[in-house]
């Protein structure tokens, strides 16, 4: 994972402007401790900081072409770089970094090739030739983007928040699936990614191929374990992560670590031994206690750049366990994130009324990925220099997943959630983790964790306070004293409204979408992300604990 800054539409001298663009990546170096570069002319300045997993030796940036007229800064993967490389026989590869193709294949037609790109990643090009200038992000919006002008109406573009902080009056994400082009009529970004199975017309007479889902998601795999440095996997002991980590284990030559992160005794650290056992990892199980998760709350709402309670809350833990992975000289993790929007497997969709409503939720889901665990499994494990890898995410794992019949989605009386996923998997795992509920991170980790959270806010947030929340926060409002503690900590690193205005503010259950909670009368009353707040569903919901 790395960190890129791009600057265009330049008003101000390239000298004032490049001394401004390296206290901007000097901000995001924890994304690439291993070498800085940059590109500076009075038309456009392009900062890279690296972190090295392919071609450690030889693959910094900026990448040049031949001429030295184009100049290009990316941050991600690009998974199907060999097979793109031997379709472009007549550019001269200066290095064997995956990101160099896309350097490559705008050589030889323009702007028009995102697609053919398997990968996760931001990037910025500039084209001395005619000063234009192409901007892009991946499908999902797994690697972050944030872009921005000032009040010269200079642009730019930066991989966090923090790098615009202070220097950009307006800032937004930069859409997830979307590209922009000076040349466009358009000043804003413009979707490069569409799919047939966004419409529910298109998938409900569709048929479900379990091996053939198995398959997809082997490959997906198998192919995201390009590294040159060592690599490992999450394994909380949820279905998700398991399946991961079973899956790379198997295509892992020699050792593979895996790690998992709670209070002593948690559900998830149980799980994940006995997940670890059976697949033959050797695992780490690291422990922290409430006041180290509540004593690190500041610098997690820093690195992660939002105040959004169910992000804030699994993204402690994840903060605090990267840490350990790099102490161990790991610098690239595969994760599990994106499988619970693909097959619907939060709590809340026991209530979807049909297949229709069941299908455009994870649609939903999908779209809104980039403001929570995208953000979250980048940003916690990037705070310390470390690189997650999302294989559900996969674009191709992704179009075989949501082209399966919804219906076959849908909990039943004989179907738990994500039942396909568990069939297509269960001689990989034991019973007890295939068959586990669902159990979201933040909980998993030990429901004291979220008790902690919600009384450190009660202390620190008085009624008085609360009651004139509106009046301090009129721009997304916070809904819990809990939200409220986190808004003024962000507040304290990011003051400006443009900050605040990219964090998503919903009421949610269990981290439904607000359209769901039309799915049941009780869902009405409640607002809390965690799973345990599906009354009756989740096996230790607050209802069966307080009955």
């Amino acid at each position: 994972m790395c960190g890129i800054i791009g600057a265009f539409d330049l008003v101000d001298s390239g000298v004032s402007v490049r001394s401004q663009v390296l206290e901007m990546a000097r901000r995001i170096r924890h994304r690439g401790p291993d070498w800085s570069g940059i590109y500076s002319t009075d038309a456009a300045v392009l900062a890279h900081e690296r972190l090295a997993i392919v071609d450690p030796r030889w693959g910094s940036q900026p990448l040049y072409s031949d001429d030295g007229k184009v100049v290009l800064v990316v941050n991600g993967e690009i998974y199907n770089h060999q097979e793109l490389r031997e379709s472009l026989p007549e550019y001269n590869f200066r290095t064997a970094s995956d990101s160099e193709v896309i350097l490559a294949l705008y050589l030889r037609q323009g702007i028009d090739f995102i697609e053919e790109l398997n990968g996760i990643f931001s990037f910025a090009l500039y084209d001395q030739r005619d000063g234009s200038y192409f901007i892009a992000r991946d499908h999902m919006g797994v690697i972050p983007l944030y872009y921005g002008r000032d009040a010269l109406g200079q642009l730019f573009v930066a991989s966090e928040l923090k790098s615009l902080e202070g220097f950009c009056s307006t800032i937004a994400p930069f859409p997830p699936g979307c590209q922009l082009h000076s040349s466009s009529d358009s000043a804003l970004p413009e979707p490069w990614y569409t799919r047939d199975w966004e419409s529910f017309g298109a998938v409900f007479r569709s048929t479900t191929n379990i091996e053939h889902l198995r398959e997809a998601l082997e490959f997906s795999v198998s192919s995201q374990l390009m590294s040159d440095v060592p690599y490992g996997v999450l394994l909380s002991g949820g279905l998700d992560s398991s399946v991961i980590a079973a899956i790379t284990k198997k295509h892992t030559v020699g050792e593979l670590h895996s790690f998992a992160v709670g209070l002593k005794g948690a559900p998830d650290l149980l799980a994940a031994q006995c997940a670890a056992e059976h697949i033959g990892t050797i695992h780490h199980e690291v422990n922290f206690t409430l006041q180290e998760g509540v004593d690190v709350i500041s610098d997690v709402i820093y690195h992660l750049e939002t105040y959004d309670v169910t992000t804030v809350r699994a993204s402690t833990p994840m903060y605090l366990l990267a840490r350990v992975i790099k102490s161990l000289g790991i610098k690239m993790v595969l994760s599990g994130e994106g499988s619970d929007e693909l097959f619907g497997g939060y709590l809340y969709f026991h209530k979807a009324p049909s297949a229709q409503e069941f299908h455009e939720e994870t649609v939903r889901k999908l779209k809104k990925l980039y403001l929570y665990d995208c953000l979250r499994a980048n940003k916690s494990l990037a705070a310390w220099g470390i690189e997650g890898r999302v294989p559900f995410l996969d674009k191709n794992f992704m179009d075989v997943a949501m082209r399966i019949q919804p219906q076959d989605k849908m909990i039943q009386a004989d179907r738990m959630e994500k039942w396909v996923l568990r069939k297509a998997f269960e001689d990989y795992l034991p019973k007890s983790i295939v068959w586990r509920q669902k159990e979201q991170f933040s909980d998993g980790v030990g429901y004291n964790w979220i008790d902690a959270l919600k009384a450190q806010a009660e202390y620190l947030v008085t009624d008085v306070e609360f009651a004139k929340v509106l009046e301090r926060y009129p721009l997304n409002t916070p809904k819990s004293k809990e939200e409220y503690y986190y808004r003024t900590v962000f507040e304290s690193h990011f003051p400006s409204d443009a900050a605040a205005g990219t964090v998503p503010s919903v009421k949610s259950i269990a981290c439904s979408t607000p359209e769901a909670l039309l799915w049941d009368a009780s869902f009405q009353q409640v607002n809390d992300p965690s799973g345990r707040a599906v009354v009756h569903i989740h096996k230790d919901s607050y209802a069966e604990l307080d009955g």
